[in-house]
């Protein structure tokens, strides 16, 4: 039976004084907290480490890497800053509530009825001949998707499931089952 498991974690803490829309860089607490992750992660054998071309992200994955040095990484468009909002069709599948914050989300953030976060989860939620590890370092509504997706949950699900910064969720998918939820934002190495 493979499996295939995937490390999704979203990035060190942002510094305030950086400009989030330009994809600000990484404050000392969220060097700190990446520091501490690659610690954390630093046996287990993952083949690639890919992560969100955004700055903070690239940083958190340039100081996670240095822990794991062997381990290829690279900037991959699945896993960059995403909202999914519904399309005017589908909008009654979110609850009202929801609506009017949705409405506000930046054009370069959104993902019209999820259509590129599907992509990732159909991209990285496979089994192959071999048990293989992931780590995707991404931002904290890729990670809700993921989480979502896993739970079999309705598609606003998302919304609210939290990570905080370098938090571990471990989602895990094997070829003769559906996938599960292994762990949801451990903090334990912070």
């Amino acid at each position: 039976m493979a499996r295939t498991k995937l490390y999704l974690v979203r990035h060190g803490e942002q510094d305030p004084d950086s400009n989030h829309a330009s994809g600000g860089g990484l404050s000392p607490l969220g060097r700190e907290q990446a520091d501490q992750l690659g610690r954390r992660l630093r046996t287990v054998p993952f083949a690639a480490i890919h992560h969100s071309p955004i700055t903070r992200a690239a940083q958190t994955a340039d100081i996670v890497g240095g822990h794991l040095a062997r381990v290829p990484r690279h900037a991959c468009d699945f896993v960059v800053d995403r909202t999914p909002v519904p399309s005017a069709g589908q909008r009654g599948r979110y609850p009202d509530r929801s609506h009017s914050w949705l409405d506000r989300v930046p054009a370069n953030e959104r993902d019209e009825d999820a259509v590129a976060l599907r992509a990732a989860v159909e991209h990285f939620g496979v089994t192959g001949e071999q048990d293989r590890n992931e780590l995707l370092i991404t931002h904290n509504f890729v990670i809700g998707w993921f989480v979502r997706h896993v739970l079999d949950a309705p598609d606003w699900r998302w919304i609210g499931l939290n990570q905080d910064n370098c938090a571990i969720t471990i989602v895990q998918w094997d070829s003769d089952r559906p996938p599960t939820l292994v762990s949801f934002n451990d903090t334990g190495h912070l």
